[in-house]
């Protein structure tokens, strides 16, 4: 049973659903999915066929990018909109992809399963974050990597309601197709969900604390994926641990 701030959450995504595929779908065949690619092939353990699990895989960017690459990859998501919007997208790419509708914060999977778990803008949107990270940890192989790209997002609200002014719509966000209702409604959310201490020191002094070793932290990731388009007042970062 997900509580009552998750339902919104899913109910949320569930309107913006094919709006934010339609960004993510271009981004496969663009320069930025190449980016992203780049990327994690570089941060990836060097070995084929890597157990993947991408949590809030959303329309299945990361699954679908990492797929292609030859892993064998499955995504989970808590609003099943989304989670259909992957599926197709994966079926006009002639790839085989389990897309599962789970809760980040409490997984149906045997310990030790993967080789990798990672997740993009996830973390900020969990009612339990440290919950997350243990459930995160149990799943991962010894020797696992947790690869994690979020940003503080509460910040950047504050920001521009101090400001007066709105996100653009050819974000790398997925604001297309966003309403004023629709933008109040995320922005009620993000700072209901605000996790409220300095990330990324919080999470890597969490994922220690449950066992995580060879924490790392990168502050310019958003650059080199998004330039000029990362937000400025929350500008994303990467939180790279592995799993004694």
């Amino acid at each position: 049973m997900i509580s009552a701030i998750e339902q919104r959450v899913r109910h949320y995504w569930t309107l913006r659903s094919h709006d934010f595929g339609v960004v993510r779908k271009n981004e496969l065949d663009n320069d930025m999915g190449q980016r992203w690619l780049r990327e994690l092939e570089m941060l990836l353990p060097k070995k084929n066929g890597l157990r993947i699990l991408d949590v809030g895989t959303g329309t299945g960017f990361f699954a679908i990018l990492l797929s292609e690459a030859g892993h064998q990859v499955e995504g989970i998501d808590l609003t099943p909109a989304m989670l259909d919007e992957a599926r197709g997208v994966t079926a006009q790419r002639g790839l085989d992809i389990v897309f599962r509708e789970m809760d980040a914060q409490a997984l149906s999977y045997d310990d030790s399963s993967f080789d990798v778990l990672l997740s993009r803008n996830l973390t900020w949107t969990l009612p339990e974050p440290e919950k997350a990270y243990r459930e995160w940890f149990r799943v991962l192989k010894p020797g696992g990597m947790l690869l994690n790209f979020d940003a503080d997002y509460a910040a950047n609200v504050r920001s521009r309601s101090t400001q007066n002014c709105k996100v653009s719509p050819d974000s790398p966000y997925g604001h297309i197709g966003m309403t004023d209702a629709l933008q109040r409604e995320n922005d009620e959310i993000t700072l209901r969900m605000d996790i409220g201490q300095v990330r990324p020191a919080w999470d890597v002094c969490v994922l220690r604390k449950i066992g995580f070793s060879e924490c790392k932290t990168d502050l310019s990731v958003g650059k080199r994926i998004l330039g000029a388009l990362d937000l400025t007042h929350a500008p994303m970062f990467g939180i790279y641990a592995k799993k004694s």
